[in-house]
C-alpha cells in the first residue's frame, strides 16, 4: 500500500541509508527491531555465505550455551558409534554385561576421552580404537581451545547495552507535535559519552504513478548528549519542514512509515566507539498518548532511581 503523499519539499531527503529505493524490493520492515538488517542472500554456497565465528559470536548466551552442548553431545555420539563399530571386545573393564550397558559405557569413555579426564577404568586395547582414542583426545582439547576463545570474543566484545522503548510515540511538542521514542542503558556500571543519535525515515510514496520508498534524515530537538546517566527521549519536531506534517495515523500506515535509528556513543570502560540500531515500524508508533515518568529518588534522597520497567509505559493525553 502506498500514498500519494509528497513530503515538504524543504525536508532533508537521504539518498545514503544504503537501502533500495524500488518498492518491488522492499517488503516488511527494513531493519528488525534487534538491530539486524532484514535482509539474506542466496546464490553461493552455504559456508560462503556465512561466518561461522561471526554468527557463534552474535547468538544470545542461551542458543551460545545450546549450540555448545549440542555440539559436544553429537561429537561424543559419533565417537561412540565409531568405537561400536569397531567392536566393543576391543576394550577392557566394563562392568555392565549388557549390550546396552556396555554401550553406555563406551559413550562416558568417549566423554571423558573428550574432556582428557581419563578415569582409566575401561581401557582400549585394539590398535584401532586406540587410533580413534587419540584422535578424540586432539579433537577435544581443538574444541575446547575454540570454545574458550568463543568466550573471550563475546565477554570482551564491546556492546552499547542500550534498551529503547518498544514503541514511538507521536505527542505534545512546544505547541506542535513531535515524533519520540525514548532509551537507556541497561547495566548500572556501564557508562557512556559523547552520545550521537540518527534517525531516518522511510516511507512509500506514488512516484510518475510508480510506488517508490523515499529516506530522510529528520532533524531531531537534540542529537548528541555528553552523558546518558538516565534515560533520553529523543524527539523529532513535526512542524513544516517535517515529511511527518499533516500525516494522520492512517497516512503512517498507507506510507508504510519505518524509523530507522541508530545511536553510537564512546564506552568508558573499553574505551571505545559502541553503536546500537533499532526500527520502529508504523504499526509500533502511537498517536495520542505520552511517556509516563520512569525516575524517581531512593528512600534517603541520595540517589536517582530509573525505573526501566518503565521505559515504554505510555500514558493518555489529558
Amino acid at each position: 500500500m502506498a500514498s500519494n503523499y509528497n513530503a515538504n519539499n524543504e525536508s532533508k531527503l537521504n539518498i545514503d541509508t544504503g537501502f533500495s529505493n524500488s518498492a518491488a524490493s522492499n517488503t516488511g520492515r527494513f531493519l528488525n527491531k534487534d538491530g539486524q538488517f532484514n535482509s539474506t542472500r542466496e546464490g553461493l554456497p552455504f559456508f560462503s555465505r556465512i561466518s561461522i565465528y561471526h554468527e557463534l559470536l552474535v547468538l544470545s548466551n542461551l542458543k551460545f550455551l545450546s549450540v555448545t552442548l549440542l555440539s559436544i553431545l553429537i561429537l561424543n555420539l559419533i565417537f561412540t558409534a565409531i568405537y561400536y563399530g569397531l567392536g566393543l571386545e576391543n576394550f577392557v573393564g566394563f562392568i555392565n554385561s549388557s549390550r546396552w550397558g556396555q554401550l553406555k559405557e563406551i559413550f562416558y569413555f568417549s566423554a571423558q576421552t573428550f574432556t582428557t579426564v581419563g578415569y582409566g577404568r575401561i581401557n582400549p586395547t585394539g590398535d584401532a580404537v586406540n587410533i580413534v582414542a587419540s584422535i578424540e583426545a586432539v579433537t577435544g582439547f581443538l574444541s575446547f581451545a575454540f570454545i574458550t576463545g568463543l568466550l573471550y570474543g563475546r565477554f570482551t566484545r564491546p556492546k552499547a547495552n542500550l534498551t529503547f522503548s518498544t514503541q514511538a510515540i507521536v505527542a505534545p511538542f512546544q505547541n506542535k507535535t513531535g515524533l519520540m521514542f525514548r532509551f537507556a542503558t541497561a547495566k548500572n556500571t556501564h557508562t557512556l559519552s559523547d552520545v550521537n543519535v540518527k534517525v531516518n525515515l522511510g516511507m512509500q510514496v506514488i512516484e510518475n504513478e510508480k510506488p517508490l520508498f523515499k529516506f530522510y534524515e529528520l532533524p531531531l530537538e537534540r542529537t548528541h548528549i555528553e552523558n546518558l546517566p538516565m534515560n533520553l527521549t529523543v524527539v523529532h519536531p513535526i512542524d513544516e519542514q517535517s515529511p511527518l506534517w499533516n500525516l494522520s495515523p492512517e497516512d503512517y500506515e498507507a506510507c508504510d512509515v519505518e524509523l530507522y535509528v541508530i545511536v553510537r556513543a564512546f564506552d568508558d570502560v573499553y574505551s571505545t566507539t559502541v553503536q546500537q540500531r533499532t526500527s520502529y515500524i508504523f504499526n509500533e508508533i502511537e498517536h495520542g498518548v505520552k511517556f509516563a515518568p520512569m525516575f524517581r529518588e531512593s528512600e534517603d534522597g541520595t540517589m536517582t532511581i530509573l525505573e526501566m520497567q518503565h521505559l515504554s509505559k505510555v500514558i493518555s493525553i489529558d
